[in-house]
């Protein structure tokens, strides 16, 4: 079974539209969703949550359909992390827990207690009190106290210091060693997604230009550093992305398999594959 089904969307909005819109995530893996603000990352998501019913086409999550009364039960086995933290202002940690015990039916106490000391979140410290960072973290730890089989996770990551980033990503790592956990994660944090994602799926101005295995795309793709007029001399087919540098010389993101094997060429990074896909694109 797959995580996450998302067959020939479309969804417009005035003038922005998502586009026959195809997305699967396998079950068991992680998929870092990317993209420019506003390519429709966010939009993805709540359609993907039925907050959005799309114009076209069919949304599937852990093998049911969005928009059937199913879906309601199904929504207990995600758990949910948006770019911003909702919980009332008054309350403070120790009373979200019990809140949250009274909203899920596989609530875990001792184990959201476990995640509130492993983040240092003070249990009676009121929500409208936590910095930013302090407020994503509680999310996390609502969001896997409820034993999920899903975490979506919309910049769970923003607003967090690097030593705590590490430590969430470890954990979201650690939740997918149960082949039946899955993690779709949107981020602008490029080396985060590098680092932690099995998949990565590139939606720009609401097209999606690929989705496809990390370690597929690090091979298939590589940099060319030269001049100018090497870069001139490359096949149409093989460069991608371009960027003209000073003193006559040239970068360009390659179809590795297109460019003769006498040149040199370096690794990319993910970041390096979409912002040259980006300009790409802006060209064409």
């Amino acid at each position: 079974m797959n995580a996450i089904e998302l067959k020939h969307i479309h969804k417009s909005f005035g003038t922005f539209a998502i586009e026959d819109l195809n997305l699967t995530v396998p079950q068991g893996t992680i998929c870092g969703l990317v993209g420019e603000n506003g390519a429709g990352k966010s939009t993805t998501i709540r359609l993907l949550m039925g907050a959005l019913r799309p114009d076209s086409g069919s949304a599937a999550v852990l093998g049911t359909d969005v928009s059937s009364p199913a879906f309601r039960d199904t929504k207990e086995d995600i758990g949910i992390v948006l770019d911003e933290a909702y919980f009332p202002e008054v309350l403070s940690a120790r009373q979200v827990g019990k809140v949250m015990a009274k909203t899920y039916r596989r609530w875990d106490a001792e184990q959201y207690r476990q995640f509130l000391q492993r983040f240092d979140l003070p249990e009676k410290k009121l929500f409208k009190d936590y910095s930013r960072g302090m407020r994503m973290k509680l999310a996390i730890a609502v969001a896997l106290s409820h034993s999920p089989k899903l975490l979506v996770l919309d910049e769970a990551t923003a607003g967090l210091d690097p030593i705590i980033r590490d430590e969430v990503l470890t954990i979201f790592n650690e939740f997918t060693r149960d082949e039946t956990h899955s993690v779709l994660i949107s981020s602008h944090i490029l080396s985060d997604l590098e680092k932690l994602c099995d998949y990565i799926a590139f939606l720009h101005q609401g097209k999606l230009l690929f989705c496809a295995e990390k370690d597929s795309l690090l091979e298939d793709y590589a940099l060319f550093t030269g001049t100018a007029a090497q870069a001139d001399g490359l096949d149409a087919a093989a460069v991608v992305g371009r960027e003209d540098q000073g003193y006559g010389g040239a970068r360009c993101l390659v179809r590795r398999e297109l460019v003769p094997l006498t040149l040199t060429l370096e690794r990319p990074t993910v970041e390096d594959i979409i912002l040259f896909m980006v300009k790409g694109a802006k060209k064409s």
